[in-house]
């Protein structure tokens, strides 16, 4: 792409004088992995695509299902049935051709996550289960690795940053993951569809923040309330 194309398609990030050129050089040789392609997952993807992310991973090993399409806003009708990895490198080609995008089809587990982790400057965890978010947090810490962090349940969604400058992680705030993993979820409970496009969305200002050494407010974690209007934050 010629330096007055990418001038034009960036401009209204470089015009913010925080960013600036340097700033949106920052984020086009950024390496940044997504952990999920779901409702958190998708407007991360999206919004640092659009930000023009230097190297985009996604990793997930679901397929898409029709349920998926009330808030996985990458996905379509006829992604039904597809890989959600597959779906993801189309909608990001289709977005945004200059993103190098590496899909990862594999379930992080304990044999694979350092190295698939060890690849990427910044984590974003838009994961749903509680084992995957306490080994991803792990590996970040071993790894030295800055993690954003999202939960989302019925109308209420959690947003944090972990491990970034010497900050807090998530056993610092939740030292041990609950033991009954029968706990709510999605798929018990639900979710209201614009919910994770509001923390995602957040997720994804904050991982273009760290990119671009923005100010952070660190050992936080905002608790998001939809359905009363409410925005806490909590120091840990």
């Amino acid at each position: 792409m010629k330096n007055e194309d990418i001038f034009s398609r960036y401009s209204r990030q470089i015009f913010i004088k925080e960013v600036g050129l340097e700033g949106q050089r920052k984020i086009m040789n950024a390496k940044v992995l997504v952990i999920g392609a779901g409702g958190l997952g998708s407007p991360v993807i999206q919004y640092l695509a659009a930000a023009g992310i230097g190297t985009l991973g996604v990793a997930d090993f679901d397929e898409v299902e029709l349920h998926n399409l009330n808030r996985q806003i990458i996905h379509n009708e006829n992604s039904v049935g597809r890989s959600k990895v597959k779906s993801a490198e189309d909608f990001v080609k289709n977005l945004n051709h200059q993103v190098s995008f590496i899909g990862i089809e594999n379930k992080i587990d304990d044999s694979n996550a350092e190295e698939i982790i060890s690849q990427f400057d910044i984590i974003v965890d838009g994961s749903d289960n509680f084992k995957t978010r306490y080994l991803v947090n792990d590996t970040c810490v071993k790894l030295g690795k800055p993690l954003v962090y999202g939960s989302i349940l019925g109308f209420s969604g959690q947003v944090a940053i972990f491990n970034y400058k010497g900050s807090k992680n998530l056993r610092d705030i939740f030292p041990e993951p609950p033991f009954d993993e029968d706990l709510p979820d999605c798929d018990s409970l639900g979710v209201l569809g614009a919910l994770p496009g509001i923390v995602g969305s957040m997720m994804a200002n904050q991982a273009l923040k760290i990119i671009t050494d923005l100010q952070l407010n660190l050992n936080q974690i905002t608790l998001i309330d939809t359905l009363n209007w409410r925005f806490q934050t909590v120091d840990f």
